[in-house]
């Protein structure tokens, strides 16, 4: 299985970022592909409201718990784009139900996102995703 490269980023003492650290924290497969995905997107991570209710610190450092957002993406202050898009995340960690008609409302950065995941979940890295002709 493989997955797609995030811009590394550390912060100005090389620590390395949230992003980073959820993404190195999360098991292999769903739960892994789903962080990816919300690192990539960038706007929805960046928002406190998101944060406070994802992300926790343990001994191992910090995680996503996504059913802290279970029942509240209308609460969250995102727009319609963002919130398709979280919704979409976090089906794919088997959260809530998320009608796939949603990547309608989504941008081609994010539904590009969400199309570079899907190998992911399906554990075959042999699909390349690119434009077609």
């Amino acid at each position: 299985m493989t997955t797609t490269a995030v811009p590394t980023e550390t912060d100005e003492a090389g620590t390395p970022t949230l992003g980073e650290l959820l993404i190195a924290s999360s098991a292999a497969g769903r739960d892994r592909a789903a962080a990816q995905a919300l690192v990539e997107e960038e706007t929805i991570l960046a928002m406190d409201s998101v944060r406070r209710l994802l992300i926790v610190e343990d001994e191992n450092g910090s995680a996503c718990r996504w059913e802290g957002l279970m029942g509240r993406l209308y609460g969250l202050g995102l727009d319609e784009q963002q919130r398709a898009f979280l919704g979409l995340v976090m089906g794919m960690v088997g959260i809530g139900l998320h009608i796939m008609s949603a990547v309608e409302e989504l941008d081609e950065r994010r539904l590009l996102i969400l199309m570079r995941a899907m190998p992911v979940l399906a554990r075959n890295d042999r699909i390349a995703i690119g434009t077609r002709l």
